[in-house]
């Protein structure tokens, strides 16, 4: 039996899952990072965070499909600003606006 039934938008609950602050990411600001088969199930699973491209690459997968936790465990603050202007431009709009509404801090 088919559905026509449209699929839920990868955005339903991307909100909830954003931190409420800058400070409360606390990833590593260098060297490498293993990714759970949860969330890195195809492609590169270990990134480099001192790589400028692999962070990218590991900052738009957490933000596109990991959870609160994953993004504060695994996202440097500090790394993150000075990345998003790459990020935003790289990225959905509409979850480039969810990030900036809860992180108005980023769109500076």
């Amino acid at each position: 039996m088919t559905s026509n039934a449209p699929l839920p938008s990868r955005l339903t609950g991307a909100a909830d899952r954003i931190p409420d602050s800058l400070s409360a990411l606390t990833g590593p600001d260098h060297g490498r990072v293993s990714l759970p088969v949860r969330l890195a199930w195809s492609g590169l699973s270990e990134f480099d965070v001192t790589d400028s491209r692999q962070r990218l690459t590991l900052y738009r997968t957490l933000m596109d499909c990991g959870q609160r936790e994953d993004i504060m465990r695994y996202v440097n603050g500090p790394l993150l600003r000075r990345d998003w202007p790459r990020i935003r431009r790289l990225t959905a709009s509409r979850l480039i606006a969810l990030w900036e509404k809860r992180l108005p801090e980023l769109a500076t």
